[in-house]
């Protein structure tokens, strides 16, 4: 596709990069990602993505605004308290950018309807907060042949990290937390609290990662760094990334050679 002279002059800070580039551009005016959750990660993963003007975006979260969201959820306001997230953030997007073909689904994911809601996807980006969604959404993309970029925050501290499960030798997000973790049992940031800016952090380093996995192989942007986690410290602050190796025993992706 070729970009109008409209287009060009938007994303023309791009365009300029040589890592990037026209062809860059392109590719992400091609691409077409969902994202699951549209909360603390969810919100600057968004507001990144469609500043970078990816093509097509599909907004996944079952859950309402709450005012105490407002701390760290930057695509809401005090008028869409009460409504649905994926609805306001529907609305943000449209109000953004209208060249974005925007998907909203308000199901709440689960093993039995995530194949169909992820059916498409160029690549997944995870910000939820409970492990059965999360496993739930890894899973499929082993299965389905998806790329899985999954990040996460509280408190201070924040993981972002890139997934080809599906690929031989590659490890998936089951491998890093294991079988132990198949329920809604984990805590969240109402119960540890977090400091606003740290989901922007995280969620700005994510849509930097997915950024650099869609335009792997179009550009010279540079490696996706597949089963790297690199974990975000806000106190110190800094950064550290370990490599997530494959489970042989793992459920998932063992499989796949």
């Amino acid at each position: 596709m070729a970009l109008s002279p409209e287009r060009l002059d938007r994303f023309a800070r791009h365009i300029v990069i040589p890592e990037i580039g026209g062809v860059g551009q392109v590719a992400l005016a091609d691409a077409q990602i969902t994202l699951v959750g549209l909360g603390g990660i969810g919100s600057p993963v968004l507001q990144y993505l469609a500043g970078a003007g990816i093509g097509r975006i599909t907004l996944i979260d079952d859950g309402d605004v709450e005012l105490s969201n407002l701390q760290r959820q930057t695509i809401y306001t005090q008028r869409d308290v009460g409504h649905s997230k994926a609805v306001a953030a529907r609305r943000w997007l449209s109000n953004f950018d209208t060249h974005i073909s925007v998907d909203v689904r308000d199901d709440r994911i689960s093993a039995n309807n995530v194949h169909a809601i992820l059916e498409g996807s160029q690549l997944v980006l995870d910000g939820t907060d409970n492990f059965a969604t999360r496993l739930a959404v890894s899973d499929a993309c082993v299965a389905m042949g998806i790329p899985l970029l999954s990040a996460a925050v509280g408190r201070f501290q924040g993981q972002v990290a890139a997934f080809a499960g599906h690929l031989p030798d590659q490890s998936c997000y089951r491998c890093y937390v294991g079988d132990a973790f198949d329920a809604d049992d984990c805590d969240t940031c109402a119960d540890d609290g977090m400091l606003g800016a740290m989901a922007g952090w995280a969620g700005s380093f994510a849509a930097m990662q997915a950024i650099r996995i869609l335009l792997d192989g179009k550009s010279a942007l540079g490696d996706p760094g597949w089963a790297k986690l690199h974990m975000l410290d806000g106190l110190k602050p800094a950064m550290r990334t370990l490599t997530i190796a494959k489970d042989p025993e793992c459920k998932a992706c063992s499989a796949i050679s």
